[in-house]
């Protein structure tokens, strides 16, 4: 199956409370892309954007050092989301790929592969904590 698939089944399971799942489980994938940026100056993690319906590919967020800041505007974002729209989470700066793929010893392994990697177990406890 899809990950299309899978994440439609899910959402059916969820029923009338599948619209919370979603917020949550992007609220918890963004929360875990902030987590896991690597800091210098906070410049990487402060740039975290979260567009609806649109790529939001701004450049110019304020440094960010302990994340809060971010997932404060994460968490704004994601509230006006509505139900039919995609939600990105992305970061644009010109050194973001890098840091993907090994530039930084803080997070060798990158962030998103992991964040991607582990959404199956984000979607599964925003479910559990439907009950």
């Amino acid at each position: 199956m899809s990950f299309k698939t899978d994440f439609a089944a899910v959402l059916k399971r969820a029923g009338d409370k599948a619209d919370l799942v979603v917020r949550k489980s992007a609220i918890d994938l963004g929360k875990s892309l902030i987590q896991m940026s690597p800091v210098d100056t906070g410049r990487f993690r402060g740039n975290w954007q979260f567009g609806i319906s649109a790529i939001d590919q701004a450049t110019n967020s304020p440094p960010d050092q302990g994340g809060g800041t971010t997932n404060g505007r994460l968490v704004t974002k994601i509230g006006s989301w509505r139900w039919g729209e995609i939600i990105y989470l992305t970061n644009s700066l010109a050194y973001a790929r890098r840091l993907e793929y090994g530039w930084s010893k803080q997070a060798p392994a990158g962030m998103v592969r992991i964040t991607v990697a582990n959404f199956e177990r984000h979607l599964q406890n925003q479910i559990r904590g439907l009950s």
